[in-house]
């Protein structure tokens, strides 16, 4: 100042120290109008909330200012063209990436939402209480996450012939199974598909329940009749020596069940409890000389006895029947012997007879409907039986 006062004279120093006090306070109003006329907004972003004072006229030139760039799937408060005006509130987020893979199909997402249960709704992406999520839903996004949904669905398990439905996101037969507390035998029980193999929608599992159980069968052993010739009695006359008697087997079988149906049964051991006494049967064969004549076997065929009876066929399976004659023949170990049932007061037990339209037979058992002149023909089959039918025959007496 003081060259300046040497340079000037007084009236003019004061002129420009005015001059410089007048520019001074404009400078300083022009200041405090600009900060006046400045919009204050409150501007959050991501959470973080700023206030901020600005000249800008538009959202989008004040995120400019403060450094924000709005990216295609972030979100906004306000339109970008959107004026800026004192105590506006702006808030802004940033989109997060969430990859998604449902049933091994992968999608990609972009979100602001805070949890991934508000995502999951955002999405219109339903879960049920049997789905399976890689993550809790009430857990906060972050950018980049990986979430895994396995979708829930029904499978049919027919448990021994009893169906039920249930939920499963996938895994082996035998998961499954765990998961319902279903138990089973692994030595005895059945499983389709077997357990270590992946369960499918479309196919049901079945499990064939399988039990083992000993029954024990008490048989009878019909006796067998001897047959022997006798000199000393007269022909044509029989007398019992020796009353027969039946004997007792017990039989132990081994029966699998499935689903408690027999559907086998195997004979694993047999005991005698009592055996059986044969029959003794003396068969006259005494001759008066005068009467004994020398035939050959078609003379004697020719005269033998002939009578005309009504037959039926039976089987050694029929029901009821235990595969032995009333004389002892194990007709079960001899399905082709030619046996016939007789009524021993017409036809003598033992007897060799010819049938019409069967052949050679041996009088060998009786029944109870087989009365008179009526007999039964023992054939090996049930349909054999029905072919043979009921029919009227000749029966000749060959001895």
């Amino acid at each position: 100042m003081k060259i300046f006062s040497k340079l000037l004279p007084a009236s003019k120093m004061k002129l420009v120290i005015s001059s410089i006090g007048v520019l001074a306070l404009l400078v300083f109003s022009s200041m405090m109008i600009f900060e006046a006329t400045k919009a204050e907004v409150i501007v959050t972003e991501n959470g973080k909330e700023q206030t901020v004072t600005t000249h800008s006229d538009t959202v989008e030139e004040l995120l400019e200012e403060v450094g924000i760039s709005v990216g295609e799937h972030d979100a906004l408060s306000h339109d970008e063209t959107a004026q800026v005006e004192t105590g506006m509130e702006i808030e802004y987020k940033t989109a997060k990436e969430v990859t998604v893979t449902i049933d091994d199909k992968e999608e990609d997402y972009f979100t602001t939402m805070d949890t991934i249960e508000q995502f999951l709704k955002e999405q219109n992406l339903t879960l049920s209480e049997y789905d399976e999520v890689s993550h809790q839903t009430d857990e906060s996004i972050k950018n980049g996450l990986q979430l895994d949904i396995a979708k829930a669905y029904q499978v049919t398990i027919n448990d021994g012939g009893n169906k039920e439905q249930v939920w499963t996101t996938g895994g082996s037969i035998e998961d499954i199974l765990q998961q319902n507390d279903i138990t089973y035998d692994e030595n005895l029980d059945k499983i389709k598909p077997a357990i270590d193999e992946e369960v499918t929608k479309d196919e049901p599992i079945v499990i064939t329940r399988v039990q083992k159980e000993i029954d024990e069968v008490e048989e009878t052993v019909a006796f067998s009749t001897e047959r022997k010739n006798d000199n000393s009695l007269e022909k044509g006359k029989e007398k019992v020596v020796t009353q027969g008697r039946n004997g007792t087997i017990v039989k132990k079988y081994e029966i699998v069940k499935e689903n408690g149906e027999e559907v086998s049964r195997e004979l694993i051991n047999e005991e005698v409890i009592q055996e059986s006494q044969n029959k003794v049967v003396a068969v006259g064969t005494k001759v008066e000389q005068k009467e004994l004549v020398t035939l050959s076997s078609d003379s004697s065929k020719s005269s033998s006895k002939e009578m005309t009876m009504t037959a039926s066929a039976y089987t050694a399976g029929c029901s009821g029947c235990s595969g032995y004659t009333s004389t002892g023949i194990n007709l079960n170990a001899n399905p082709d012997m030619k046996v016939i049932a007789v009524d021993p007061s017409v036809i003598p037990l033992g007897t060799r007879v010819w049938v019409e339209g069967y052949g050679e037979a041996v009088a060998g058992d009786t029944g109870g409907s087989i009365k008179g002149h009526r007999i039964d023909v023992h054939v090996p089959t049930k349909s054999d039986a029905y072919r043979f039918g009921v029919r009227k025959v000749k029966v000749k007496i060959l001895d």
